[in-house]
């Protein structure tokens, strides 16, 4: 149940972008943030590489995204031209994380960056709770977009 939430929200990020031209994913909506629909998507792609591919597997790996000018999880240095890498990007992220939980047990543990003991069903919870509060910033992005928000 909790991997096919998680799936769900995984689904709804990208379906809440479908059928904007790049420069309208990237432009900023909800003055004075500075969010964007394509900054949310490589945030997330960010973050799904952070808790399940660095914590969970334990690899030592780069970002996807930010580097010093791209600041804040990937949600700043959002480039239109570069809107369909970065879709591509978010959607291998999310299927390396697949790969990376795949075959554990829910109550088998990792540890946090900040030495706490964490198990794989408490990131299910964590990375549904993010998604779900990106997907509402999304619909808000969406909806002053071009008056259409969806599910």
């Amino acid at each position: 149940m909790l991997e096919g939430w998680l799936n769900w929200h995984r689904e709804t990020l990208p379906a809440k972008c479908a059928g904007l031209e790049p420069d309208r994913l990237a432009r900023t909506t909800v003055e004075p943030s500075n969010l964007t629909l394509l900054g949310l998507v490589r945030h997330m792609a960010e973050v799904e590489r952070s808790w399940f591919r660095r914590r969970l597997a334990g690899e030592r790996i780069g970002n996807v995204f930010t580097d010093p000018g791209d600041g804040d999880e990937g949600v700043q240095g959002v480039h239109e031209a570069h809107a369909e890498r970065d879709f591509e990007r978010f959607r291998a992220e999310v299927a390396a994380s697949r790969a990376a939980a795949a075959g554990h047990d829910l109550d088998e543990t990792f540890t946090s960056a900040r030495g706490t003991p964490l198990s794989l069903r408490w990131l299910y919870v964590q990375m549904i709770q993010e998604y779900a509060r990106h997907n509402g910033h999304a619909d808000l992005l969406r909806e002053r977009t071009d008056a259409k928000t969806g599910d």
